[in-house]
């Protein structure tokens, strides 16, 4: 697809009148990113082991490491590219929990997943190898890491249902009318149930002021195995190749080396200020890749400047998530998360068993991946890929 506005002025002039159009479609690409999956973000960071303070400071250095990159590549490309945090990486480390050495063995976990990002695009062999990976492996991984979060409204119901029907009512109507504003209404009405439902003087907020921590990473083989192995599959899996396949819809020839360099160099950036991995965007970037953002690609990396400013300044109130988060009663933040995430559960299911001679070693992979199990230290995600892949061979040796 022609990526320039062309010779023809005209053709040109026209292009630069509908800017207004990728300019809104980036705002609104960025709140719906935003809004939808940010209390998956911090209930990941503080399931390893992150203070509330330490949770708010990732998720502002993610949007900030994300906004940057995000412009740079767009100007320099002239494309829609996209950068954001991992969805698929959050859950993983909401699972995950604790390991051993801390928060600061989780913060070295993540550099160490920065650096694989970069050796995917700077050495070929390294690259073909992550490819290998069978596609309905790494689905039926993320469906079992997505499973128990994805209970959570069923629970919460149970639990609190005055609390939590509202939250899934909003989900559930906004929907019908505009699936992509769903998520953020389910947020919107847990905050207004938060706020509705806190007693007088009950609780104190802290100071909601933007806050910046730095975290001196350590290393463990725990923690290299439990999060970076996975996060790094995960975030190639689930987050890469469909941002990938998303620009390619749209006609675009994405540059991979600098993609994955560039992501990889701002995971590391981002760590020691509690931020974990940067990756491509796959259901934001559809937004702003399409038609819809402007009728001509070669404008379309407007909609990515946008964006990128619109989640700087979403970014400036971590704080004051973070903190409602810490307010409100857990369910109904489990609720409002395992809502946002059953649109990636359902698409990770679907991988995960579109291959009816490789299901059965799916199907391993996602019951040990959601059971929880942890031997020597390493959590579930690890061996249920182990456990699937095993199969997965065995089953092809037998067939030949």
């Amino acid at each position: 697809m022609d990526q320039s506005a062309g010779s023809d002025p005209d053709l040109a002039g026209l292009a630069r009148g509908h800017d207004l159009q990728p300019i809104m479609a980036g705002i609104i690409a960025a709140f719906v990113g935003f809004a939808g999956v940010f209390t998956v973000v911090l209930q990941g960071s503080m399931a390893v082991g992150a203070t509330r303070e330490q949770a708010a400071s990732g998720l502002l250095a993610i949007c900030v490491g994300q906004a940057l990159l995000s412009v740079i590549l767009s100007r320099r490309y002239r494309m829609p590219i996209i950068i954001a945090w991992s969805t698929p990486g959050s859950v993983l480390l909401a699972a995950t929990g604790m390991v051993d050495g801390g928060f600061p063995a989780a913060i070295g976990a993540y550099m160490v997943t920065g650096v694989l990002i970069i050796a995917t695009g700077l050495i070929k062999p390294f690259g073909r190898l992550v490819a290998s990976i069978p596609t309905v492996l790494a689905s039926a991984m993320l469906a079992g890491i997505l499973l128990g979060l994805c209970l959570a409204p069923a629970k919460a119901v149970a639990a609190e249902p005055l609390l939590a029907l509202p939250v899934i009512l909003a989900w559930a109507i906004v929907g019908r009318i505009k699936k992509i504003w769903a998520v953020p209404a389910a947020v919107a009405t847990a905050i207004l149930t938060i706020a509705l439902h806190m007693p007088p003087g009950g609780h104190t907020l802290p100071s909601l002021a933007p806050y910046i921590t730095f975290v001196v990473p350590s290393l463990s083989v725990q923690a290299v195995i439990s999060i970076a192995i996975p996060l790094f599959i995960v975030t190639m899996a689930s987050q890469n190749l469909p941002g990938i396949a998303v620009l390619k819809i749209n006609g675009y020839d994405p540059p991979l080396r600098p993609i994955f360099v560039g992501t990889g160099i701002a995971s590391i950036l981002v760590a020691p200020f509690a931020g974990h991995t940067l990756n491509l965007a796959a259901i934001t970037a559809a937004l702003c890749a399409g038609p819809d953002a402007h009728p001509h690609p070669s404008r379309r990396w407007i909609a990515s400047v946008s964006g990128s400013i619109t989640y700087v300044i979403l970014g400036l109130g971590a704080t004051t998530a973070a903190a409602l988060m810490t307010i409100a009663p857990p369910v109904l933040i489990q609720a409002a998360t395992g809502l946002a995430l059953f649109g990636a559960f359902g698409g990770a299911l679907a991988g995960a068993v579109s291959s009816p001679t490789d299901r059965d070693a799916a199907m391993v992979t996602f019951v040990t991946a959601a059971s929880g199990l942890s031997f020597f230290g390493i959590g579930a995600a690890f061996w249920g890929l182990v456990a699937g892949g095993a199969l997965m061979l065995l089953n092809r040796r037998w067939r030949r």
